[in-house]
């Protein structure tokens, strides 16, 4: 396998949009989510808390129909989950209607022992029913492109 061209990948897709998606917030999926998380916190457990709302993970879960746009070049090489990063920008409230909106954030290489390795980032950024940012979410894609012998 041979490693792609990150320049020009880089420069026809990072900032472009490929996706959006409607949520809307449920208590119980707020719950579900905070109790799978292992909080105990009653802002995120308790419907009746006076400032109930999502865990700050909570939106790490929500996601569009596509991984990458449809006409992204094709990077072969083994598929890992890098993980994901979120920031918080306010409160996820029951009722809340969130808009996501998906793009390539970021593209760029690392070269350890197994090889060369290509991230994509992902960027899911939502907004309520405010047009008020509440969360943008990162995830990490890595292909593994170039084994070592």
């Amino acid at each position: 396998m041979t490693k792609p061209d990150l320049d020009a990948i880089k420069a026809e897709w990072i900032g472009t949009e490929f996706d959006h998606a409607n949520f809307t917030i449920k208590v119980e999926d707020m719950v579900n989510w905070a109790e799978a998380c292992g909080e105990t916190d009653p802002r995120f457990t308790d419907p009746e808390h006076d400032d109930f709302q999502a865990h700050p993970g909570f939106t790490t879960h929500l996601v569009t129909r596509r991984v990458l746009p449809e006409e992204f070049p094709k990077i072969q090489g083994r598929g890992i989950d890098g993980g994901k990063s979120v920031e918080v920008l306010a409160p996820v409230r029951v009722g809340d209607e969130l808009r996501a909106s998906a793009t390539i954030a970021d593209i760029y290489d690392k070269t350890g022992r197994s090889g060369t390795m290509v991230f994509i980032v992902q960027r899911m950024s939502f907004v309520n029913q405010n047009d008020e940012p509440v969360s943008t979410v990162d995830w990490k894609m890595i292909r593994n492109v170039v084994d070592q012998a």
